[in-house]
């Protein structure tokens, strides 16, 4: 899936963009290596699949963008008990594109529509700033943590160039179009 260029006003706006596109190429990574009987095998006590997991990862991306900016195009939901890797990965894209744009607006300094980032319904909004892009990475990094660590349990271990990927953001970032990587606003 193609994006549109988002016109982002501040560094801090551009960084934020990018941070979040690196964010949802580990995501894609780990679905792509991921061996496919892993996808749905059932975990020992009342845990998630990873097909759960990486569907909730979408849900919630939904919820941000429809609470916080309702007016971008929320993608639509996954159903975790139908989902394939292929419908994640397209989902996951989607959901990062508007993901983007919200930050963009939010944190880009050109008058945006995103003045409060909601994190659910239940939640005191937050004004937005540097605390918002936290949080979502937060939300991320956890649940790719309990996939590596199911996948590991399950038998299905991912590969190190996997494992160890997840950590070179140079790489990341210039899969994501920025050249310079971390540390250089390109």
């Amino acid at each position: 899936m193609t994006t549109r260029p988002h016109k982002v006003h501040t560094q801090l706006g551009r960084i934020a963009v990018q941070i979040f596109a690196a964010n949802d190429r580990i995501n894609q990574i780990l679905i792509e290596h991921l061996d496919p009987t892993a996808w749905r095998a059932i975990p020992s006590g009342k845990g998630r699949t990873i097909a759960a997991i990486f569907t909730h990862m979408h849900n919630v991306r939904c919820k941000w963008i429809r609470l916080t900016a309702p007016h971008l195009k929320v993608p639509r939901q996954l159903n975790r008990a139908h989902c394939t890797p292929q419908q994640a990965r397209a989902g996951l894209a989607e959901s990062a594109a508007r993901c983007a744009e919200m930050l963009a607006e939010a944190l880009g300094g050109g008058g945006g529509r995103v003045e409060k980032f909601h994190r659910d319904g239940w939640a005191r909004p937050w004004p937005v700033g540097v605390e918002m892009l936290c949080y979502m990475l937060s939300h991320e990094a956890h649940h790719r943590g309990q996939v590596c660590m199911l996948a590991h349990q399950l038998g299905f271990r991912l590969p190190n160039k996997v494992t160890s990927g997840m950590w070179n953001w140079e790489k990341l970032w210039r899969e994501c179009g920025s050249p310079g990587g971390p540390g250089y606003d390109s």
